[in-house]
């Protein structure tokens, strides 16, 4: 790709240079063979056969640490992609995202050999009990000194449904109905049943915790009951930081009542900076600060010594993918089946309950271009839906910097496509260019997950819904 170059002075008139706008990085991962790039677990320089040992894991997170990484965002789902040809066949047999581990079992391992990076990790509110995730993650909070954070998602398969007790998903905005319940019973566990203080462990008077601090949370709403004491006292960030990546209008809507972060996918600059002009005015007419919710758009980076070296290395990954994968993944994505069609034949826009985002972006959000389903499988087979930028340490400095100007995003979820290879060689070779030209905003040793993303303090902030439910507020 080539770098918009900066503008120069006039010759009659000197001026100045506004300094550059740092940002924050985040990896965007999942623990499973194939994530965004179908296929590209056979090159050779992939090691993600070993994704079921914990070293894997734990190697990889210093390396983020060592690359500047705020924060590590697993990303989760629990079903199989079932849509592509009707089966799970190329699914399995393309490794798409299964087999897929908890992420949340790493997390611990992942912490201890890290100080500065945090943990992103994903949760389902249609099938976790509330009850229950809120003792993992104020676990998880407390075992890594508050760098914990929490991916919201309400799930769109119906496979998962299937195999969780249900005929099938449930109605898409039914699902953040649903959310917004769940959420609230969250905050009075986190925010209410223990108040700061309650935890004393004082042998001297023979009390561990305050009684007349320790409260029932009183959820008890349509879809939520959770009438009792959170199980577990709140770790340092009491609520975890508030990650969600709903596109549609009713997870937009979602999101600027609770997100702290959103995090969006969108093929180019013009789709970006449209979900970042809608989120910040949309928090403005709910009554929060246009900057509450920091934005992180996905972008897969194959970075080389020279542009020549990074282009034939792309050259290279595209030996290796998987085009039925790809297919395979677009259709969990998005409810629809390409198997049997027309390669040259035009994608076209239908609802479903499935991800309504992931189809959009190929149709009715590119009013100037009719994608084909040849298009979509090339397109998917290397960084899933989102841009791929490819060159030297130099040239991706620039596309992200171009990227940061004209969408306003706060940072960017990294993506690989050679897993671990592509983070390493990012965190090697772009990183430091990034910090010499004063663009990397990097985390700091004994400050929470929330206060490293907002530069803001360790719990919820004044705006936010989740501290209504403080004891003495209404």
């Amino acid at each position: 790709m080539t770098a918009v170059p900066a503008p120069h002075p006039h010759d009659s008139e000197a001026q100045s240079v506004p300094a550059p706008v740092p940002f924050r990085l985040c990896a965007f991962d999942m623990m499973t063979p194939v994530h965004q790039s179908p296929g590209l677990w056979r090159h050779p320089e992939s090691r993600i056969a070993a994704f079921d040992r914990l070293s894997y894991w734990t190697d990889l997170a210093r390396t983020l640490e060592g690359g500047g990484f705020s924060a590590l965002f697993l990303a989760d789902i629990l079903g199989l992609y079932d849509v592509y040809g009707g089966g799970v066949d190329a699914t399995v047999r393309g490794g798409v995202q299964w087999p897929l581990l908890d992420p949340f079992t790493a997390v611990s391992a992942m912490g201890a050999v890290t100080d500065r990076l945090g943990f992103g990790v994903t949760a389902s509110v249609t099938y976790e009990q509330p009850y229950l995730l809120a003792r993992t993650l104020a676990s998880l909070d407390h075992f890594t000194a508050g760098r914990i954070g929490w991916n919201i998602v309400t799930s769109y398969q119906d496979s998962a449904a299937r195999n969780l007790g249900l005929e099938q998903q449930l109605p898409h905005d039914e699902r953040y109905d649903r959310a917004d319940e769940y959420l609230d019973a969250i905050y009075r566990q986190f925010e209410g049943s223990v108040e700061p203080g309650a935890v004393r462990a004082d042998a001297v008077a023979g009390i561990f915790a305050d009684p007349a601090k320790v409260h029932p949370t009183g959820a008890d709403g349509e879809h939520v009951r959770v009438p009792g004491v959170a199980l577990a006292h709140p770790g340092p960030q009491g609520t975890p930081f508030l990650f969600q990546a709903g596109g549609s209008p009713r997870g937009r809507r979602f999101a600027r009542e609770h997100a702290e972060a959103a995090f969006y996918i969108g093929p180019t600059t013009a789709h970006v900076r449209r979900f970042v002009d809608q989120t910040r005015s949309e928090l403005q007419t709910a009554g929060r600060e246009p900057g509450a919710i920091r934005v992180f758009a996905m972008v897969t980076v194959v970075v080389s010594e020279t542009d020549e070296e990074a282009q034939a290395r792309l050259v290279g990954y595209r030996e290796h993918v998987d085009i039925e994968g790809a297919l395979a993944l677009f259709g969990g994505w998005t409810g629809v089946d390409l198997s049997g069609l027309d390669p040259d034949v035009p994608l076209e826009h239908v609802e479903n309950e499935a991800s309504r985002t992931a189809l959009a972006a190929f149709t009715t959000e590119s009013p100037d271009r009719v994608w084909t389903v040849r298009e979509v499988a090339e397109f998917v087979s290397i960084g899933g839906r989102g841009p791929v930028i490819v060159g030297s340490p130099a040239t991706v400095a620039d596309e992200l910097q171009r990227w940061r100007d004209q969408t306003g995003v706060d940072g960017f979820n990294i993506c690989a496509a050679v897993r671990p290879a592509d983070l390493e060689r990012f965190s090697a070779l772009v990183s430091p260019e990034l910090r010499r030209r004063g663009l990397l905003r990097e985390p700091e040793a004994g400050r929470t997950l929330r206060e490293n993303l907002t530069g803001d303090g360790p719990r919820l902030p004044a705006g936010h819904r989740g501290v209504r439910f403080r004891p003495g507020r209404s």
